[in-house]
């Protein structure tokens, strides 16, 4: 019991520790993008992944965390699943409309649970699909606006949904079978993402952007602003792979959404951005959403721990699939698309 008791204090940690960090992150790069001028959005992610990995660097030298070798080609095609997957998101955040594109990740959670259900054979209850339904719901209500499509922007949509579900996938399935922890798979797996992102990067953001990353005056101001976004990055990275590694890629894409609505709220608040009775009633839509999975996933659990006893010998009736915890009650890739676009700006895929 004071396992399980620790694990779910570990699992609210994590998720409190994404949706400060990222929030945090939204508001710095909407100052950065939006006020300083500074549209480089995929570069910007590689200088994350690089500050990430140096200060992970930084901890393994100071013994803060034993590094745990894992298969080099594991490795390498993660990270550059993950680093392609970011690309596809700030590509397909290009040439779409922002109701396209934020209907572009809502249809990540659907996929997610198709391809679990294909090739894990994970069972999802009819409550936790209506849960989901809901929470998309209220989501679309509250950020989805125009709706434009083309053939170049809807196949970079598809190809963004496949790999970023695949990549968080691949994060969950990693950590627990290779028996690594979150810190030791992001330490080893950081480079490749960088390295992908750093080369394709500067055209990339030319490409979207007619703006030469190289050729932009920093001042030391955007500097500074810059500097904030990598520190904060470097939370954000590692609560992602910390919060799909303890729970699920559906209950982090449900994180995702409700950090979404803490951003339009945190926009109006803050902000001053527009907000409407729509925004509104698709937040309100969304929570309800989120603590009915949260509800639903605590039932499915304790079902669970209940018939454990009489399938497991007694010294392992502790050990419930992590993979299904709650993601309010202690129930992700740096591919947080911060919905900084939606505050009329271009995302940040730290």
């Amino acid at each position: 019991m004071g396992e399980m008791t620790g694990f779910q204090l570990g699992v609210i940690g994590a998720l409190f520790l994404s949706v400060a960090s990222s929030v945090s992150i939204v508001i710095c790069n909407k100052a950065l993008m939006t006020n300083l001028a500074f549209p480089f959005a995929t570069t910007l992610t590689s200088w994350h992944l690089m500050v990430t990995y140096c200060t992970l660097h930084v901890a393994h030298r100071l013994k803060f965390f034993d590094n745990k070798p894992i298969d080099m080609k594991t490795v390498v095609l993660f990270g550059v699943l993950n680093g392609i997957s970011i690309g596809f998101l700030n590509l397909s955040l290009g040439f779409n409309s922002i109701g396209f594109y934020q209907m572009t990740k809502l249809a990540i959670i659907p996929f997610t649970v198709l391809l679990e259900t294909i090739f894990f054979k994970k069972q999802f209850s009819q409550k936790i699909k209506l849960s989901l339904f809901l929470l998309l719901v209220g989501v679309a209500i509250a950020s989805v606006t125009d709706l434009q499509l083309n053939f170049v922007g809807t196949v970079l949509s598809l190809l963004a949904i496949a790999t970023t579900c695949v990549g968080q996938i691949l994060t969950n399935t990693i950590q627990k079978r290779l028996n690594v922890s979150s810190t030791q798979l992001l330490y080893q797996s950081a480079p490749f993402q960088a390295a992908i992102l750093f080369v394709s990067g500067p055209p990339v953001d030319k490409f979207l952007t007619n703006q030469n990353v190289f050729a932009y005056t920093y001042s030391p101001i955007v500097l500074g602003f810059i500097i904030m976004s990598c520190l904060i990055a470097v939370s954000v990275n590692f609560s992602t792979f910390l919060v799909i590694g303890k729970t699920s890629p559906v209950t982090y894409q449900v994180l995702g959404h409700l950090k979404t609505c803490l951003v339009l709220g945190f926009g109006y608040t803050l902000l001053h951005d527009p907000f409407t009775s729509r925004n509104i009633v698709g937040i309100l839509i969304a929570v309800l959403g989120m603590v009915l999975y949260s509800y639903f996933c605590t039932q499915d659990n304790q079902k669970i721990k209940k018939q454990l006893p009489d399938l497991s010998p007694p010294n392992n009736q502790n050990k419930v699939d992590k993979e299904d915890e709650p993601f309010l009650v202690g129930g992700g890739q740096d591919q947080e698309s911060h919905e900084v676009k939606k505050l009329q700006t271009k995302d940040s895929l730290v």
